[in-house]
């Protein structure tokens, strides 16, 4: 061994293990290296400390551990005068991380444990990198960090990381925006510069932005579309409908709320009436003819309920008529007469004279009946003859079906206001979007994202076989994740839940991938929270969300874990696949023209002194 290698080691020896109990390994501290730093060939080296990473060498492998702690250990077993203060050593508790094999190359784990005796020592530059490295050699890298305690740079592997469900946590301003922003800035780069043409074709990524971050036009990528949405006026971007636009059952049932057992069958059954009359002339006429047989058994019914219920839906579909300036009711000519248990129409009894009923001003409004020339107007409409239908029919309550059309009749503005149900073009004109959806009211928003992301989804299960992939990226996902939203029916809640657990738990097969990003993690499902592969944890303070993450990131270590509602802005610990050990690391800002809009605003740059005001003047 050379003169310079035994002169290295004597100055990176930091002592010997002195316990072994299970993963918990004991060192006690030479004497001589208990200072703060050491010099080292004109260097200055940061000494061992709790934090910081520990070289054991078992013959040729070299076992790093974590120090959790250090503690004073009496340098002699016997017993002192109390009146002494005892000699005493300085001691760590390791925790054992992983090895460097004999080839140099870092595996997380725990492969097999020291021997009492077996030194101890600094980490070198060398193998801090080994450490730290956690891309191969042919695999495509992102430069997104350094470590927080040694300042090496940290690349991430595009294999391992972004073909991964992500889960991004952390407190509004602890950076959590700029490392969403980072992560797919570099990646789209990275693969552009790879390939251009087939990352274009073939890899798709969609932005649900909540706030309005993502929106920038330099933001993530210059070559993207952002459809602004708006709900307050007409002036927003539509965002394209499916191939089958609006009459298409998995929008109908998400826009209309409709629960799984009564209503989602009914919607099934409207569309299929939709489906059969058709548009046009024939359609209308076909439309029509339905309408008068149902009038016709409507005005011989025995059930005065029912009778009434069902002229209410007859007058959601038929047009209105005036005479003299006030609205002529359909059941003008109509009255019941209770003791036959029938109606009277124009001084006729329908149910024994039912050639009356021709004459009456409800079955002769269906003459001037008319399309609406509006796809959702008229399905709407459709929806009540069907409804009738069944009502005759005995095939269903009004009770279990009314508030699904009553739904999709109230968001009929906003559906106009968000999609142009006529396109059924792509969303991706582009192969990164970003939805905006900060103008987008409280029920758009959460049907929205469930919309858009079940379509896509189930377009990208049917290309499986192409090499194709698709990343969805929600931000402020606990906006639709959460389990405790009493904005709406249980039922609904956890259809929308159960679409995105789906995606989640079996998106990978199909080349699926989502990101979530949140300051609540606590309100997120926890199906979505512990089936993320990589975590990026940003400073957290509630309780409940240190709770949901140390029960979703069991691998966290106890000193790292009481470390996050510390972390300084822009530093996470990151633990996942990608990584062989949860590593804390301070992301790389960027430029100001890159950056989300999410920034906290600066007071003193909106009240500027009164002396910068006159200085601003006087230029």
């Amino acid at each position: 061994m050379t003169s310079g290698r035994l002169q290295q080691e004597a100055v990176l020896r930091v002592g010997e293990v002195t316990e072994v109990t299970g993963r918990k390994i004991s060192v006690t501290v030479d004497k001589d290296k208990n200072l703060s730093e050491l010099f080292f060939d004109g260097e200055l080296i940061r000494n061992v400390a709790v934090g910081s990473y520990i070289d054991i060498r078992k013959g040729f492998v070299s076992l790093i551990g974590k120090v959790d702690g250090e503690y004073a250990r009496p340098d002699s077993p016997y017993p002192v005068e109390a009146t002494r203060v005892p000699n005493s050593k300085r001691s760590l508790s390791i925790s054992l991380v992983g090895y460097v094999d004999r080839s140099g190359t870092f595996f997380g784990g725990t492969k097999e444990l020291p021997l009492v005796g077996n030194e101890a020592y600094l980490l070198t530059s060398e193998k801090v990198h080994q450490i730290h490295n956690l891309v191969s050699e042919d695999a495509i890298p992102l430069n997104v960090a350094v470590s927080d305690y040694e300042g090496f740079e940290i690349s991430l592997p595009v294999d391992g990381l972004m073909n991964s469900h992500i889960a991004i946590f952390g407190n509004t301003g602890s950076g959590k925006s700029n490392t969403v922003a980072l992560l797919y800035q570099s990646f789209i780069e990275a693969m552009r510069n790879r390939n251009q043409v087939l990352f274009d074709q073939r890899v798709r990524i969609l932005f649900f932005d909540f706030n309005g971050e993502y929106s920038r036009e330099n933001c993530l990528t210059t070559d993207k579309i952002v459809y602004n949405l708006s709900t307050r006026h007409d002036r927003g971007d539509k965002v394209p409908l499916s191939e089958a636009g609006f009459l298409d059952f998995e929008t109908l049932a998400i826009l209309s709320d409709a629960t799984e057992k009564t209503q989602r069958p009914f919607i099934r059954r409207a569309l299929g009436l939709a489906n059969r009359v058709g548009q046009g002339e024939e359609g209308r006429n076909h439309l029509r003819n339905m309408l008068r047989m149902q009038i016709t058994q409507i005005l011989q019914m025995a059930d005065k309920e029912r009778a009434f219920l069902l002229i209410d839906y007859m007058r959601q579909i038929l047009p209105e008529r005036e005479e003299d300036g006030v609205d002529v009711p359909l059941e003008r000519d109509l009255e019941w007469h209770n003791t036959t248990a029938q109606f009277i129409g124009a001084g006729d009894y329908l149910t024994s004279n039912p050639n009356a009923i021709p004459n009456t001003e409800i079955y002769q409004r269906v003459e001037v009946y008319e399309f609406s020339n509006d796809i959702i107007a008229d399905f709407i409409s459709t929806c009540y003859v069907q409804l009738i239908w069944d009502v005759l029919n005995n095939r269903a309550q009004n009770d279990h079906i009314a508030p699904a059309i009553n739904k999709l009749k109230s968001k009929q503005a906003d559906i106009r206001k968000v999609f142009d149900p006529e396109n059924t073009g792509d969303v991706f004109g582009r192969n990164v979007v970003v939805i905006n959806l900060h103008d987008v009211n409280i029920e758009m928003k959460k049907a929205l994202p469930l919309l858009i992301s079940k379509r896509i989804y189930q377009e990208q299960k049917d290309r499986a076989d192409m090499d194709t992939a698709l990343s969805i990226v929600i931000d402020e996902a606990h906006n639709i994740l959460s389990y405790e939203s009493s904005r709406e029916a249980e039922s609904w809640k956890d259809y929308r839940l159960e679409t995105f657990e789906e995606i989640i738990k079996e998106g990978r097969k199909f080349g699926v991938f989502i990101t979530v990003s949140s300051q609540r993690p606590s309100d997120i499902s926890q199906t979505i929270t512990s089936q993320a592969h990589n975590y990026f944890i940003h400073r957290l303070i509630n309780n409940r969300d240190l709770q949901s993450i140390a029960t979703a990131v069991s691998y966290i270590d106890k000193i790292t874990e009481d470390s996050i509602p510390t972390l300084p802005t822009g530093t996470c610990i990151f633990s996942g696949m990608a990584g062989q050990m949860p590593m804390k690391l301070a992301m790389r800002p960027l430029p100001n023209m890159q950056q989300p809009k999410s920034t906290t605003r600066k007071l003193s740059d909106i009240v500027p002194s009164a002396q910068a005001d006159i200085i601003d003047q006087s230029i």
